[in-house]
């Protein structure tokens, strides 16, 4: 059986089902092939699942830790049966949604997995084996990733687990450990931490997060402190063994090469991800990926490949799902042949829903110092912020980095509902608004928000509720 389309995109995630949606807008005969659910890792057993348990867990805390507001919860408990049973519900009506959302476009979807044969060309084996041939004048690979294995540490989903594993558990372990001290590591360790897991990461550098300044973390690390998550950092994971009741013994290696063992109940290894890229039949259309299973693109997403584009994760980095939509979007728009599409990485935020959560839009301070950009900064804390404290969430700051004529180049927020407040500030980059443009912006009070306003001022050399430094 042979079908023909304008477009195919290969992955029904958050690039490929918004590619395909537009596409459906601007009249182009799509198919969407997926070898799941829609929706890709972020909606099924990524970002959505994750969140809906850094929620509840952060509630269950919340509730515990009440007695300084006056609310006194007694006996209460986690049944982790119904909070699993709870997310998989918010994930099952999603995914349902993107069908929906894609047939009122009229856009086609087929379950199934494709392999590239040749240009224009694509063979699908559906689930009951069978296959079909799909001719398609333009193809958009938006394939997603996979969790990395690391030596010594192969999933067995019993033991050693990945992120899927963890958003699944029937049960609360006593002990865990986490390799990898990133964003997947630290927000599902917290999750558990919060269930009174004793978890400890494991980092082979020098300190968790690398790749946000470290007085950005720093508010983060003091939290973890209190909660009794504990860091093994400059630590290098060398394998491990079953214990005598049960568990895994991992050997460990010091910075001094010093061996280590730790004792826990389940380890998630949670090291990065890899693009999906291998099986894909890519030399059967001349593609080749990098060392790391990337795909190269231009701005506007092509490939070296006439015809064929490439999105989300398996494009490269930033390996975010908000950036693998931008991108649907542009690449859609350049099939569509609107002029000037393109994609630009400078104001995509990166957010890690911790306690408190980090969200930056732009360059660190050490990206700046490196590349030898003369800047400003302004920076206010949520301690001295009325609507944070009434939350009883006073950690972390706000600080706006600006050029030397005060144009805004990049916004750190470590504290409450920064996931939230990085819109604005992404906003403000993407314009190349100034602080004063947001110093002059009116901000309800008391709000959240209002630490950018602060930050703004004090960027301008006209703070209000701090004192000028």
């Amino acid at each position: 059986m042979t079908a023909s389309y304008e477009v195919v995109v290969v992955g029904g995630g958050p690039g490929g089902y918004v590619c395909g949606i537009r596409l459906g807008q601007f009249g182009k005969k799509t198919l969407v092939i997926d070898a799941s659910k829609l929706g890709g890792v972020c909606l099924n057993v990524g970002c959505i699942p994750s969140k809906a348990m850094i929620h509840a867990t952060k509630t269950y805390k919340k509730a515990k830790d009440g007695a300084v507001m006056g609310v006194i919860a007694k006996d209460i408990a986690v049944d982790l049966k119904q909070m699993v049973a709870w997310k998989d519900g918010i994930t099952n009506k999603l995914s349902a949604g993107v069908g929906q959302l894609l047939k009122a476009n009229k856009v086609d979807v087929l379950q199934g997995k494709a392999v590239l044969d040749g240009p224009g060309r694509l063979i699908v084996t559906k689930p009951d084996g069978s296959t079909e041939t799909i001719l398609a004048q333009a193809i958009v690979l938006a394939t997603g990733s996979t969790p990395i294995q690391i030596p010594g540490f192969t999933f067995d989903h019993q033991t050693i687990l990945d992120s899927t594993d963890m958003l699944s558990l029937r049960e609360i372990p006593g002990k865990l450990a986490v390799i990898g001290g990133g964003v997947i590591g630290l927000e599902l360790g917290e999750v558990y931490a919060r269930m009174g897991t004793q978890v400890t990461v494991v980092e082979a550098m020098e300190r968790v997060l690398p790749f946000f300044d470290a007085d950005v973390v720093r508010p983060l690390q003091q939290k973890h402190a209190k909660l009794g998550l504990k860091y093994l950092v400059s630590h290098k994971a060398k394998g491990w063994q079953a214990g005598a009741t049960g568990g895994a013994v991992l050997q460990l290696e010091d910075s001094k090469g010093q061996p280590v063992e730790l004792a826990v109940d389940k380890v998630l290894v949670a090291v990065g991800r890899r693009p999906t890229s291998a099986g894909l039949g890519l030399e059967t259309v001349g593609l080749q990926p990098d060392a790391r299973g990337f795909i190269s693109v231009d701005k506007q997403l092509r490939t070296s490949v006439p015809g064929i584009f490439a999105i989300g994760d398996v494009a490269g980095a930033p390996m975010l799902a908000h950036k693998a939509s931008r991108e649907g979007e542009v690449v859609a728009e350049v099939i569509a042949g609107h002029k000037g599409a393109a994609m630009d990485v400078a104001c995509i935020p990166n957010v890690v829903y911790t306690d408190p959560e980090i969200a930056t839009v732009g360059p660190t301070l050490a990206e700046l110092d490196k590349a030898g950009v003369k800047y400003k900064t302004g920076k206010f804390n949520f301690g001295a912020l009325g609507r944070a404290l009434t939350a009883n969430a006073g950690e972390g700051f706000a600080r706006i980095v600006t050029d030397e004529k005060g144009g805004i180049l990049a916004v750190h927020i470590v504290g409450p509902e920064a996931s939230e407040l990085i819109a604005e500030a992404g906003l403000a980059v993407e314009m190349a608004a100034t602080a004063e443009d947001i110093a002059l912006t009116v901000h309800a009070h008391p709000t959240l928000a209002e630490a950018l306003l602060e930050a703004a001022l004090a960027a301008t050399g006209q703070p209000l509720h701090q004192l000028n430094s």
